[in-house]
């Protein structure tokens, strides 16, 4: 884990408990990275309410409330798919804020998307968003790139930055 993603978690660890605001993650291609390091930082109890490794369809279905017809249709790597379980993550876990990640780490390309194509979702009470992202690297530096861009949204949902209506 680099030092800037210890730091991101840090800042957003402080900013969460300073406005008394909680998150949950819900994660596929970081598999538990995001809640990982935001466990790591000391005093994440008072704003880290839990998280959800989904790396298969089956669980963003029935423990997120992914809509299965658009896991069959998009497929797992998908925006929608990125708003749902941030959005499946805030439910599950009683939080103000839910953070998601969905995407291809490789080596092979995975539903038609190519390596590197990842999909950050934040969701909170004024609605969700997706971020897409085209990663270069191997597996562990995707994964690597993948956490920060979720820490990062994070941070900017903490700081305040409006998300749309859920549509």
């Amino acid at each position: 884990m680099s030092a800037s993603a210890r730091e991101l978690a840090a800042e957003a660890v402080a900013k969460a408990i300073a406005d008394g605001v909680t998150v949950a993650t819900a994660e596929s291609l970081t598999a538990g990275m995001v809640a990982s390091v935001l466990a790591d930082t000391p005093g994440a109890s008072g704003m880290l309410q839990g998280g959800v490794v989904a790396y298969q369809n089956s669980v963003k279905a029935a423990v997120l409330g992914v809509p299965a017809a658009l896991l069959a249709e998009a497929g797992s790597v998908d925006a929608g798919v990125a708003r749902a379980m941030a959005e499946g993550a805030r439910t599950a876990c009683g939080a103000d804020i839910g953070v998601s990640t969905t995407g291809v780490a490789g080596p092979e390309p995975h539903d038609g998307k190519d390596v590197g194509t990842v999909f950050v979702g934040v969701a909170t009470a004024g609605g969700s968003e997706a971020f897409a992202y085209a990663f270069d690297g191997d597996r562990a530096g995707i994964r690597a790139l993948a956490l920060s861009a979720a820490l990062e949204r994070l941070l900017e949902a903490l700081r305040g930055r409006d998300l749309p209506p859920v549509k």
